[in-house]
């Protein structure tokens, strides 16, 4: 019974399946998770919520972990702006979890920080579209000229998605 119950997930997050990718609009996806999505997972919590996983085991621990976040694992079910896995974060950081031992020779907190900061730079630019190189010498060419220190407002137009980089430094 277990096998059969599990084999719902990999059905409830698959995109193509449900015609639920990121191309159509939140409140379109939110309707299909509604038709498609949402009574696979009511099925599967209460399949959770009634099976007799007990003790320490593996299984039990799985659907105690699963019950006690249900609130945040369906939360894509209701609002279409949320993803519904993590893949992008997780694709996201993993330059940093791969760089980790590289940061042991930052020589100092400032430099392991220099370093995350610069990789958050980086991740933003490219999750925007934007060339990582073109930016970087557009920062570095005009911020020291700007006044940010009188005008801080002015740092909005040098965010990654705003119109002056995107049109600057699109790929």
């Amino acid at each position: 019974m277990p096998q059969q119950k599990l084999t719902i997930v990999p059905v409830t997050l698959h995109p193509k399946k449900q015609d639920l990718t990121s191309s159509f609009s939140p409140s379109k996806r939110r309707k299909k998770r509604q038709k498609f999505s949402k009574p696979i997972v009511d099925k599967f919590f209460e399949w959770v919520e009634s099976s007799p996983f007990y003790g320490k085991n593996a299984l039990a621990k799985a659907a105690e972990y699963t019950l006690n976040r249900a609130t945040g694992l369906k939360a894509f079910l209701d609002d279409g702006r949320i993803e519904i896995d993590n893949n992008p974060a997780e694709n996201a950081i993993r330059p940093n979890v791969l760089g980790r031992k590289n940061w042991l020779f930052s020589v100092s907190e400032a430099g392991a920080k220099a370093n995350a900061i610069c990789l958050s730079i980086a991740e933003t630019a490219k999750s925007n579209g934007v060339d990582f190189y073109e930016y970087l010498k557009k920062l570095l060419t005009d911020l020291p000229n700007l006044g940010i220190q009188q005008n801080p407002d002015i740092l909005d137009n040098y965010m990654p998605w705003s119109k002056l980089i995107q049109a600057e430094c699109r790929k």
